[in-house]
């Protein structure tokens, strides 16, 4: 059977029908995720939730002390980096990323649906990343630890074809643009920057069509069904388009406070701030992980 699973293998697995499994899921008393609009389900995570049942023993979220870790959030093409090194160290052991966006992310841990979110939101008036809407979203407090900066700007064709510097261009007719989902972080800074320069989203070809990842905008750049996109500088290396950089950005982990301790989430942060993960993701091109595993704030 599958890592993760939908609502119709759920329903089969756990011998109810979907009705049933919905009420779960938006109950907050299955363990799960929506990933782009749909119901996923983690199956280590549901073999737990039916042993505790069978068991009627409620989880204390305080003394959890499993292996593996489900992430909710942003996404970044160097992730796999992560999630390859923590399975190496842990045996056994896996890390799940449900790539949702970043204020998705927030919500997921406010919920107790994930054990860390993945985040890069700023907010333009104090030119900081994460802090404040964490002040709003989850009272309850979190650990916010620095997982790297990263280049981030317009993807486009090899050799740039068509002369595009600035976002003020994606407004020409003939151009098409690639989005991200709202509720990203990247669509969260396109926005701003499109209100700081008076840009009209709605005379933009192509704002309305969106995609889940760095990749998945790159690979419509490539297949020539757009013609720029918001990503990272990694992902244009990765394949071979050219690159305008608008900005560097921090890119946090954030921990709820009642999992930063446990013994799953201590190998994470070890492997954050490891030489291996540096030199790995630098490698990349477009990172700078000389502040990773750095705990920037604890609320």
């Amino acid at each position: 059977m599958r890592e993760l699973l939908n609502t119709k293998e759920v329903a089969k697995y756990l011998g109810i029908n979907e009705k049933k499994v919905y009420y779960l899921a938006k109950a907050g008393k299955l363990p799960c995720t929506r990933v782009t609009g749909k119901w996923v389900f983690p199956k280590k995570l549901i073999d737990e939730w039916i042993e505790e049942n069978s068991r009627g023993v409620v989880r204390d979220k305080k003394s959890e002390q499993r292996d593996f870790l489900l992430a909710a959030g942003s996404d970044d093409p160097s992730l796999g980096i992560l999630r390859d090194l923590y399975t190496s160290r842990k045996t056994p052991a896996s890390l799940f990323m449900a790539t949702i966006g970043s204020s998705a992310g927030l919500t997921a841990i406010r919920d107790g649906v994930a054990d860390f979110a993945l985040s890069h939101l700023l907010d333009p008036t104090t030119g900081e990343y994460n802090l404040p809407f964490i002040q709003k979203a989850i009272p309850s407090g979190v650990a916010v630890v620095a997982l790297f900066h990263r280049e981030l700007g317009l993807l486009l064709r090899p050799g740039n074809p068509l002369g595009l510097q600035t976002l003020a261009d994606l407004t020409r007719t003939s151009i098409r643009m690639i989005n991200r989902q709202k509720g990203s972080g990247t669509r969260h800074y396109l926005d701003q920057e499109f209100s700081r320069l008076g840009i009209d989203p709605n005379k933009i070809n192509g704002y309305d069509d969106s995609v889940a990842t760095h990749l998945e905008a790159g690979l419509k750049i490539l297949r020539q069904e757009a013609d720029a996109g918001i990503a990272t500088r990694a992902a244009a290396r990765l394949l071979g388009l050219d690159f305008i950089p608008f900005t560097q950005e921090r890119f946090d982990i954030l921990i709820p406070k009642e999992r930063f301790f446990s013994p799953a989430i201590q190998t994470l942060l070890e492997i954050v701030g490891s030489r291996e993960f540096r030199t790995r993701v630098e490698a990349m091109g477009g990172y700078d992980t000389s502040e990773s595993g750095r705990i920037i704030a604890s609320s």
